[in-house]
C-alpha cells in the first residue's frame, strides 16, 4: 500500500523489520525504547505504522494505532535530524492520521510542540512527567507476587478500567514479552493493581503501573525494585495523579522531561486516579 508524498517522499505502511530503524531514531532522541517493544505494538494494529522514504532511504515515521471503533493513539512522530524542515514529517503525519478515520486520537507529545498539535485538533488533557532513578531496596510487602496464567483475566479487566479502550491483543503480547516481568497486588482475593517492568536501552522501564491506592502502587514498586536491584528505572507519571507524583519523589526518583497528553475528542471514562505510571509514551 503506497501513498503519494511531498516532493520526492513516498509514505508506506511499515513492516516490523522497518520499525527497528525507527526504534533506533527513538533511541537517538533519548526515549529509552524497550528492547522488544515492537512485536507488542504491532500485535494491536499491524497496519498502524508508517514510514516515509526518499528513494530507498527511510527518513520519517509515525504510528497511528487503532484500538477499537472509537479510539486510536499516535506516536513515534520522527524525522531524521539531517532532513528536518522539508515537509517530510507533515506529509507522513497526514498520511498516517487518515488511518484513524473518525476515531478520537490521543498522543503524548513534547510540550514544546503542543501548539502545533493543537492546530491539528488536539487539546491538552494533562502533562506527564518522566521520573528516573534507583528505588531503594526494601522488603516486598505482603500481597504482591509475580503474575501467573490464572491472573490474566483479572489483569485484562483491571487494565480495561484504567484505559480509554480495551487492548487485549497488545496486552497478551506485552505481558509475555521477552524479559517483561508482571507483578500483581491482591487483597482479600481481589486484584488491586499490577505493574510491568521491561528491559530498555538505558535501563528498565515501568509501565503500566496501575493501582487502587498509593499503598498498592508503593508495594508494586517495591517488587519492581527487587526485580531490578541497583538499577535505575524509568516511570512516566501523569501530573494529575498527585499521589503518583508524591510517590515518585518519596522513592527519590528525579524528573527528566515532560510530555503533553492530548486528544482530538472525547474518550470513554476510565479510572485516571489508578494510573500511577502510563504504559508507554508511544502507545498510551
Amino acid at each position: 500500500m503506497t501513498f503519494p508524498g511531498s516532493e520526492d517522499l513516498v509514505v508506506t505502511q511499515a513492516s516490523l523489520d522497518d520499525w527497528s530503524v525507527v526504534a533506533g531514531w527513538a533511541a537517538d532522541e533519548g526515549w529509552n525504547p524497550g528492547l522488544s517493544d515492537a512485536p507488542s505494538f504491532f500485535a494491536q494494529d499491524p497496519e498502524g505504522f508508517f514510514i516515509g522514504r526518499v528513494g530507498a532511504e527511510p527518513v520519517s515515521a509515525v504510528s497511528v494505532v487503532t484500538y477499537d471503533a472509537d479510539y486510536a493513539f499516535l506516536g513515534f512522530y520522527l524525522v531524521r535530524p539531517d532532513l528536518r524542515g522539508r515537509g517530510y514529517g507533515l506529509t507522513t503525519w497526514k498520511t498516517a492520521l487518515a488511518h484513524a478515520g473518525g476515531r478520537t486520537v490521543g498522543l503524548d507529545g513534547v510540550v514544546a510542540q503542543q501548539d502545533n498539535y493543537r492546530r491539528s485538533g488536539f487539546e491538552l488533557a494533562h502533562r506527564t512527567v518522566r521520573f528516573t532513578g534507583t528505588v531503594p531496596a526494601a522488603p516486598v510487602p505482603a500481597g504482591v507476587r509475580p503474575a501467573g496464567a490464572a491472573d490474566l483475566a483479572d489483569i485484562a479487566a483491571y487494565d480495561s478500567a484504567c484505559c480509554p479502550a480495551d487492548r487485549p491483543r497488545f496486552l497478551a503480547r506485552w505481558l509475555a514479552g521477552p524479559g517483561h516481568r508482571t507483578f500483581v497486588r491482591v487483597a482479600d482475593g481481589r486484584l488491586t493493581g499490577y505493574a510491568v517492568v521491561r528491559p530498555a536501552l538505558d535501563g528498565p522501564r515501568v509501565g503500566p503501573l496501575f493501582a487502587d491506592t498509593a499503598q498498592d502502587a508503593r508495594a508494586l514498586l517495591r517488587a519492581v525494585a527487587a526485580e531490578t536491584p541497583g538499577r535505575g528505572i524509568t516511570v512516566d507519571v501523569p501530573r494529575t495523579n498527585t499521589a503518583g507524583m508524591a510517590l515518585a519523589e518519596e522513592f527519590g526518583l528525579s524528573p527528566s522531561f515532560e510530555t503533553a497528553r492530548m486528544y482530538t475528542g472525547p474518550v470513554r471514562p476510565f479510572a485516571r486516579e489508578r494510573v500511577y505510571g502510563i504504559t508507554t509514551l508511544e502507545l498510551g
